[in-house]
């Protein structure tokens, strides 16, 4: 079988195509890239595929770049594919952020292309060159880099690629049909077919530490090792790939177990050995974000340990915007400003008319009670209180900052601050909760505080049952 045949039947058999699919071929112009336009090209009558070409030209070596646009665009012509390219001044944008890997940053804007092109194109695929060589590189550069064994799985031949890049989520499947072929293969095929291609300077600079693997590191590996040192990293990668496929089930497992509403159970969360910790946390921050871009171990190391020792209404910043907050034993993922949202709300009440307070979700039910009266509230939600006892006006408002009141049961007044700290109530919380307040005192806080003034006693001679219950019921 020659090479032509070999590549084209490998590809075919990987289960990556599906008969119809709509694929758009990335293409830089290399070796790689140009024979994976042209496989795929073949295959396009027996599978009847739909293919498109894109290139993104970075804006860092000049006029070779252009002239790999411009031979991308020709080969695209001449397989009578549709074709587009998109220019960036990389160096400018790296200069616009002040910090970032230029690599890194180059990787996301394409990547953000491809996904919109395949967006408004209606194409369901995208195919990158990614070979088996690279597959040993990515993996290498994750190991030296101190990577966990998710980055030592490397890049797996299909998976779904989420980009944002003009702030709507895209979705789109990434498939990687060369990834278990050689490079030496894909060149023979190249020979063969007497295919022209172009060739990336920039590819021979050690400086950057892919080159320096690809050029100096993995063949001093092939050479002590074996020649198949690279074809024994990709297994690797793949046992690391189905193995975290496993503990991510067993993480989204326990993670649901933890939960809290929208939140996680700080306690339950610290009960699981430290290693399961980390992946649960990553899990909740993935499913949350829907990426785990720049999220590295020193950010979910910084995350155990604000849930373990730290303040207990702290907070902590991750990038992409987000953070996570703990309030005493509720952690909560959040994105957008780090402040408490400020609301002040104060409603009027008037005695035997029902009240809605739609900010913190409840409503208020006055009743007028019969005496003698020998029942008792039936839960903190409920209060009975003396109505020649309630000074003017009568309103339900938030709290503010500074209020106090006379616990019942305790000597003096008491700061409604304080009552929320020995109760653990949250920030977010406190900025909703409504409370009963007569002139300048405050009778209840529901659900939290009740004071002594208005208490019931025999010589009530009016009595006002207050209920609180959420709105709707």
């Amino acid at each position: 079988m020659n090479a032509v045949t070999n590549l084209s039947s490998r590809v075919k058999q990987k289960a990556l195509l599906t008969r119809g699919d709509r694929i758009l071929v990335a293409v830089s112009g290399g070796p790689d890239s140009v024979a994976l336009l042209q496989v795929l090209h073949g295959l396009c009558s027996d599978l009847r595929l739909h293919l498109e070409v894109a290139h993104l030209q970075h804006g860092i070596r000049g006029e070779d770049a252009k002239g790999d646009a411009k031979f991308v665009a020709d080969l695209a012509d001449k397989l009578g594919l549709k074709f587009h390219l998109k220019e960036i001044d990389l160096p400018k944008l790296r200069w616009r952020a002040g910090k970032g890997n230029i690599e890194a940053m180059a990787r996301a804007q394409r990547y953000d292309f491809f996904t919109e092109i395949a967006h408004c194109q209606g194409l369901n695929k995208i195919a990158t060159a990614h070979t088996l060589d690279d597959q040993a590189e990515t993996l290498l550069m994750w190991l030296l880099r101190g990577a966990g064994r998710r980055g030592l799985g490397g890049m797996s031949p299909a998976q779904s690629l989420q980009s944002s890049g003009d702030g709507s989520e895209r979705s789109c499947q990434i498939i990687r049909p060369f990834l278990g072929i050689s490079k030496v293969e894909i060149l023979e095929y190249l020979r063969e077919r007497r295919l022209e291609y172009r060739v990336d300077v920039t590819n021979r600079d050690t400086k950057l530490l892919r080159n320096w693997i690809r050029l100096e590191l993995l063949p001093q590996l092939r050479e002590r090792i074996d020649r198949r040192f690279d074809a024994r990293l990709a297994m690797q990668a793949d046992m690391f790939r189905d193995e975290q496929a496993v503990l991510d089930h067993v993480a989204h497992t326990a993670l649901e177990k933890c939960r809290r509403g929208e939140g996680l159970d700080r306690v339950l969360l610290l009960q699981q050995p430290v290693a399961l910790q980390r992946l649960m946390l990553r899990c909740w921050i993935e499913v949350a974000r829907r990426n785990l871009r720049g999220i590295g171990f020193a950010h979910i190391e910084a995350l155990r340990g604000l849930a373990d020792t730290g303040p207990a209404q702290g907070r902590l910043a991750i990038p992409g915007g987000w953070e996570l907050r703990r309030e005493y034993d509720l952690l909560s993922l959040t994105k957008g400003s780090r402040q408490v949202q400020a609301i002040c709300y104060l409603y009027p009440v008037k005695l035997w008319e029902p009240l809605s307070v739609p900010e913190a979700g409840v409503g208020f039910h006055f009743e007028r009670l019969s005496l003698p009266v020998a029942a008792q509230p039936m839960n903190s939600m409920e209060a009975f209180l003396d109505a020649d006892g309630l000074a003017e006006p009568l309103i339900v408002r938030n709290f503010r900052n500074g209020d106090r009141f006379e616990p019942l049961g305790m000597a003096g007044h008491k700061k409604v601050k304080d009552l929320f700290i020995d109760r653990k109530v949250a920030l977010s919380e406190r900025v909703r909760l409504p409370m009963l307040i007569a002139g300048d005192q405050v009778l209840w806080i529901p659900g939290h505080g009740r004071s002594r003034i208005a208490l019931v006693t025999p010589a009530s001679r009016a009595i006002v049952r207050i209920k609180v219950v959420p709105l709707g019921t």
